[in-house]
């Protein structure tokens, strides 16, 4: 166990694949649905305050119709009951059942009309030249491999009407070294990765070629299971994001900074908006 457990703590090959995936194990998806879902922590939705002044900047790019909007990564729809509320009809996409379930129970309670899918939103399966605005919210273009990319934005072509604006944020390549997260160890009876005694190691690496850190965790129950977590976080400048979308004949780019207030895990000046438009 020892030796495997070494092995696994040395920095990996670019794009390696971990052996688990959080997203869709059924405990860690409610641990993370709980933390969405706080009103006092930015680590997995931004604060309430910070979310509502965000869906005022994203509705003063697009003027003031009643817009079709798909909010790719919805999670439990805290930005798509805010646009339906503004009168906008929308759908939500999200990879988390939990986070997707969550939704669609809050939406029918307060009697909003919101389409949920659960889904993976790399390959999206909507009808083609649907919607005026489609959202990739809270930095979730930096996870994503390039193949991955290529996917998404061939879809988001393909649902974004003629004229249509993405909008996404994402981490800048500003200062890359400090975005290392330092080594650290937990030990629990129970807590966020397991309903069970576990040790949790974490560590990151930089992959500075590639502008890339991987944030990796490492988990260990009681019968000496290993679960290895990789989570490949890219980081972009301007004109990184212009080619990558420039190839799917998205253009007409706007970067915005500091549109967002400081929060937990980022500062303000590191978050980019970019607004393109369907060409």
């Amino acid at each position: 166990m020892i030796k495997e457990l070494t092995k696994q703590t040395v920095k990996p090959a670019l794009y390696e694949d971990g052996n688990a995936v959080m997203w869709t194990d059924e405990y860690i998806s409610k641990q993370l649905l709980q933390v969405h879902l706080s009103e006092h922590t930015d680590m997995a939705s931004r604060k309430p305050e910070t979310i509502k002044k965000t869906i005022n900047w994203l509705l003063e790019q697009c003027g003031n119709d009643k817009l079709k909007i798909l909010d790719l990564g919805c999670g439990p729809g805290l930005y798509t009951e805010l646009l339906a509320k503004r009168g906008h009809q929308v759908t939500g996409i999200d990879f988390s059942a939990s986070s997707i379930e969550y939704a669609r129970s809050a939406a029918a309670e307060k009697n909003l009309d919101i389409e949920y899918h659960c889904q993976d939103y790399t390959s999206l399966d909507l009808p083609e030249n649907t919607y005026d605005l489609v959202l990739l919210i809270y930095t979730d273009f930096c996870p994503l491999l390039p193949l991955q990319r290529e996917g998404l934005l061939q879809g988001i072509k393909e649902v974004l009407k003629p004229g249509g604006l993405f909008i996404l944020d994402y981490s800048n390549d500003k200062n890359l070294h400090n975005k290392l997260s330092p080594k650290n160890w937990e030990a629990a009876e129970k807590g966020f990765w397991k309903n069970e005694p576990y040790l949790a190691l974490s560590d990151s690496f930089l992959y500075e070629g590639e502008k890339v850190v991987l944030y990796q965790h490492i988990v260990i129950d009681e019968n000496n299971g290993i679960d290895v977590y990789r989570f490949w976080h890219h980081y972009f400048s301007a004109k990184d994001m212009e080619d990558i979308l420039g190839k799917h004949q998205f253009g007409n780019f706007t970067f915005h900074e500091k549109v967002i207030p400081s929060g937990d895990g980022y500062e303000s000046k590191d978050v980019t908006f970019c607004v393109a438009k369907n060409e």
